[in-house]
Order: structure tokens, then sequence, then C-alpha cells
């Protein structure tokens, strides 16, 4: 890698901000994702660039920002006590930005000593319709069924306690569509949606002076893991060559996979280096990456990629199967952040926690719209691979 003309545009990939940032950090596997942090890093304050992108995007002021933040990390840690305390009557959770807290649904048939054992944890009860596995059950059905273009995704929402199909508006009433739906409904508690578009992945043709390069295709940097780095699958298939913003030579694809899932991952060499830091791009401050806890459904999130930058926005659902024209891809967490092309394998990040990497959407950055990730601990445990953190 070049060390002169270290401008900016260097910055873009995290793989380049110096090897002084690794020393002492201890490496995390996706199996450490319910590990607790350690005081220290619960107490230290969001980086003020952090505060910023979520006052801006989410119209919040400074305080109220760390407030949520601090409330979402602890829904995050409650989160696996709630699900075990509800056993057999457990229908979902969600973080409720409004009272600060997270909430978990419980079936009709959850006996006293369950809300008493759920109540105890601190969480909000609410009664839902449906359990969480008859959920999933439903929407297994619904994956195995042949969705025609004008079927975007479907996901669970437990908070409505229903399997959502979104549907893109001007294909209504597409026959192929109004037949995949008569399927859908009876599988189990299905409701309909109607979305602006359909989703797309957000690979980009090349661009001078971004973060990597694959043949004509640009995309985004993910999150470093020891021995390289995580992105999307669409960006490149195993053995392609990668190079950076400058040109030079990184690594490979050492595994990848589209559709079905999105992600792959690139070995780092010829001097380049990982480390734990997600590019701020000069709007906000880099944000170091401590660990990869799952941030429930509501919390604030944010995304760090090479066209559109940062923004930030909330989690909308988890698990949806997205219906991109080239397949279908499964176990998506769905967001209101924006995306563009070239984002695509960048970084999802809640507070300094690692969600995923950037996958494709509809929309855009100017009039709005919706991005899905691939959650990053699936990648870490299908890999074998270890989360660089601070």
């Amino acid at each position: 890698m070049r060390r002169t003309g270290f401008t900016h545009a260097a910055l873009a990939v995290l793989l380049t901000l110096g090897a002084g940032l690794t020393a002492g950090a201890t490496p995390a596997s996706a199996g450490d994702s319910g590990a607790k942090a350690p005081a220290s890093a619960e107490k230290a304050p969001a980086s003020a660039g952090l505060l910023t992108a979520m006052q801006r995007d989410l119209d919040l002021s400074k305080t109220e920002a760390e407030e949520r933040l601090a409330a979402e990390r602890r829904a995050t840690a409650l989160e696996p006590k709630v699900r075990r305390a509800a056993g057999s009557s457990f229908g979902g959770t969600w973080f409720d930005a409004t009272a600060g807290r997270l909430t978990v649904g419980l079936t009709p048939d959850a006996t006293p000593a369950t809300l008493r054992n759920v109540r105890a944890t601190g969480a909000t009860v609410r009664t839902v319709a449906h359990s969480a596995r008859e959920l999933t059950a439903t929407q297994a059905r619904l994956d195995k069924l042949a969705a025609p273009a004008g079927v975007s995704s479907w996901h669970v929402d437990p908070e409505a306690s229903t399997v959502v199909v979104d549907v893109v508006a001007s294909e209504q009433a597409d026959n192929d569509v109004r037949r995949f739906l008569t399927r859908a409904h009876r599988a189990g508690p299905v409701t309909v949606r109607h979305v602006s578009a359909a989703p797309q992945t957000l690979a980009a043709g090349t661009v001078g002076g971004d973060p990597y390069y694959t043949g004509n295709v640009r995309c985004s940097i993910g999150f470093s893991v020891y021995g390289g780095f995580i992105t999307a699958g669409h960006c490149g298939q195993p053995s392609a060559a990668v190079y950076g913003w400058d040109r030079s030579y990184i690594g490979n694809f050492q595994g990848s996979s589209f559709p079905e899932n999105d992600y792959a991952w690139v070995n780092v060499g010829s001097g380049w280096w990982t480390v734990p830091v997600v590019l701020g791009w000069g709007t906000v401050s880099d944000q170091l990456v401590r660990g990869s806890n799952v941030a429930p459904v509501g919390s604030s999130i944010c995304r760090s990629g090479s066209t559109t930058h940062w923004h930030c926005g909330t989690v909308l659902a988890m698990n949806e199967t997205v219906n991109y024209s080239q397949g279908a891809v499964r176990q998506m967490t769905k967001t209101s952040v924006c995306a563009e092309p070239g984002d695509s394998g960048g970084s999802f990040i809640s507070g300094d926690q690692a969600q995923g990497v950037t996958s494709g959407g509809w929309g855009n950055c100017s009039g709005g719209g919706e991005t899905w990730f691939q959650p990053v601990n699936e990648i870490l445990n299908r890999y074998g691979l270890t989360l660089h953190t601070a």
C-alpha cells in the first residue's frame, strides 16, 4: 500500500487507519456476542459524530440521543433473559423508543408464573395473538413459495403479531402477485403492506477514489475481522481480486454467497492491515467497534458507506426474506436508513456494536427509503471468523 499522499480519501478505508489502534485489542468471535462488555466500555460516551448523526436523522436532541443509546444498551442486554423467561409463550420483542424500554409479547396462554418471571426482568409485557414459533413457521412456509418480482419481501412483525408481506404498489393487481398472496394467507397470519419500489443490491460501477474495487464493481468494506474484512456477497465471487481506494492490491474473496445469503469475506495482506473502526468520512467521528450484540427491533442504527457516507435510522424488522431479481436472500434485517449504489457491503452499527453489512434496498438518501443488512454474527459463524474489536 502506498504511504505517500495520505489524504482523507485514504481514510475512507478502515483498513488503513493505523496499526497502533490494534494494541491491546481482544478478539471477539460471534460466540462472544452475548458477553458482558467491560465496565469502561459500557460507560464510554458515544462519539460526538455518532450523536450528531442521530440528531440529524432521528430528529433528536443531544441529550435524547445519549439517553436513547443508553436505553438501547439495556434493552439489548435484557433480550436473551426475557426470551428464556417467556418460554413457549414468547411472541417476540421490540424496543419502544418512546418509553425507552424493551417490550415482550406473550401469548394469551402465558401462565401467571411466566408473567411474573418476565415482568421481574424489567421488560414491558404486551399480549399478542401468536407465538414467535408460529410466526416463524408461517414465514418458513412463504420461503418455500416462488415469489414474483412484484413481491418485495416478507418478515415477522412481533408487535403486530403477523407476517408482513411487502408488495410493490404498482404491481398489486398483477395476477402472479395476487396468486402469491392467496397462498400466503393460507400459510398463517399474514398482513400485506404496499411499498414504493422493489429492492435492489447496491453495488456500483467503478468510480475513482472510493474504498474497494473488484472487476468493474465498487463496494464498501463492512467490518474488520482478524485476517481480513467482511462485506456483501453480491460484490464478488470466491478468488476474485480486491483493490483498495488507491488501486493497490488488498487480497481476494475467500468466501462469498449470493443469493440465499449476501455475505463474503476478503483476506488482507500486501501492506494492508485491520483495525476495529467504522469510518465517519469526515462527516462524523470514526467509531470504534467493541462487539456484536444484536440491537432489537426499534433500536437506532447507523450505516457507513462509500457513496452516501454516514446515515442513521431505526431497525424495522429482523429475519426478513428479501426478493431480489437475482433470487431471495433470507434472514436479513430491515432498517429505515437510506443507501445508494456503492454502499453495498458497508457497516451497520448500533452504538459501538457491529450489526451487519449493507445488502440492498429501495429509495435513496434524497427522498428516503429502506435498506437491508446481513447480520454480522451469521457471517462470523459461517466462516469461523473473529471480529476485530477495540
